[in-house]
């Protein structure tokens, strides 16, 4: 069987270029969409998988799905860094109490305000988190309102600079005297500060809302989990690892964004597809000598089919690689959201995987083939002698 040569289909889009071009711009830009929802929901899982170690764990109160909503009475953070299968330092265990709360504070460029995680710390948090370090300024002082904010957050909101301040509380603001990075987690889009003044400020005396602990190994886990159950003061409260408690924040904030930006691709998908059927029916028409002339040389249905089939295909591959390409563009964004889990503003980058642009094509293609193939299949049936005299 005579097969009609690619040349020859490639040859049919480079005549109807005004055409070609209307529907390879539509599917291009339902790959753009669909990779750059891909992107997001990889710099997601990446921006709070960032924030966990394997070798860290963190005790909340039971019940809590973040240290936002977390409780835990400070006369009770020495007994929970004696438990087995801690880490030792210099000065004893390595374990660190923190509190977390949530603030509203203006954004810069726009007239609204957004929530943003403050994060109160003992003054030797540096040592206990290594992937922490100052990146500019200085790190704040013991015992002052001085803090630091992480590097996505700086510039962000009103007085998040170097130099500058904010007040939460009428003659008591908080100096900002340095910038943080964090491995690029979620993390840095917090400010830090000195946990005895943050509980002064925001009148949570001897309460702490979670506890970190460095364990000796990353299988030291469940030593550590088998104290809670011995001391029936401690089983109120409940242990995780720190990689595995912000997975789970990852997965709703992920699938969320995943679920919203596939239902936009799915309606654009749908127009795309209708203009690709609208465009080969548009050929099938305009060229009905053409078809009918193929057919006297002797060149079967399925040749023709497959020939206007191949075309479609090609159209949707050229608007396939355009958008994919034009989605990498993204990586250079950075982008905002709230995370539903904390309640907080956390800034994410577009980040792609090696299976971004062969899955963005592939989804070209799977539009092209639905929009081509009736058309195609159109053509496949006309009667020679029927389109000759078209």
């Amino acid at each position: 069987m005579a097969m009609i040569p690619l040349s020859y289909s490639l040859r049919s889009l480079m005549v109807r270029k005004a055409t070609t071009f209307a529907t390879a711009f539509g599917i291009a830009l339902v790959v753009f969409v669909f990779a750059s929802v891909k992107m997001l929901g990889n710099g997601i899982k990446k921006t709070l998988g960032a924030s966990g170690r394997d070798d860290v764990a963190i005790v909340m109160s039971k019940g809590a799905q973040a240290e936002l909503g977390s409780t835990i009475l400070q006369n009770q953070v020495g007994k929970i860094a004696q438990m087995g299968g801690v880490a030792q330092g210099e000065n004893g265990p390595l374990a660190q109490a923190e509190m977390v709360v949530v603030i509203t504070h203006p954004k810069l460029g726009t007239s609204g305000v957004a929530n943003v995680t403050m994060r109160g710390m003992p003054d030797n948090w540096l040592k206990f988190r290594s992937e922490a370090r100052i990146v500019a300024g200085r790190e704040p002082k013991a015992g002052t309102r001085e803090v630091v904010v992480g590097r996505a957050a700086r510039g962000r909101f009103l007085g998040f600079e170097i130099g500058k301040s904010f007040a939460m509380v009428e003659n008591q603001p908080f100096d900002v005297v340095g910038v943080f990075a964090a491995g690029g987690g979620s993390l840095e889009s917090e400010v830090w500060g000195d946990l005895e003044v943050m509980r002064t400020m925001f009148d949570r005396p001897g309460l702490v809302s979670s506890v970190h602990v460095r364990l000796m190994t990353p299988g030291s886990l469940q030593a550590f989990k088998d104290g809670f159950k011995n001391d029936p003061q401690l089983r109120e409260y409940e242990v995780e690892r720190e990689t595995k408690y912000y997975e789970k924040q990852a997965n709703g904030l992920g699938q969320f964004i995943s679920i919203l930006g596939n239902i936009i691709a799915y309606f654009f998908a749908i127009g795309a597809m209708i203009g690709a059927i609208i465009t080969m029916y548009g050929a099938v028409a305009n060229r009905q000598r053409e078809i009918g002339t193929l057919r006297a040389l002797g060149f079967s249905k399925l040749s023709i089919l497959l020939a206007f089939l191949l075309e479609s295909l090609a159209l949707s591959a050229i608007g396939g690689v355009i958008g994919a390409v034009a989605a990498m563009g993204m990586t250079t964004v950075k982008f905002s959201t709230m995370n539903f889990a904390s309640w907080s503003e956390v800034v994410f980058r577009f980040v792609p995987s090696p299976g971004t642009f062969s899955s963005s094509i592939i989804f070209a293609m799977v539009m092209g083939l639905v929009g081509g193939l009736l058309p195609a299949i159109r053509a496949a049936r006309m009667s020679p002698i029927k389109a000759m005299r078209g």
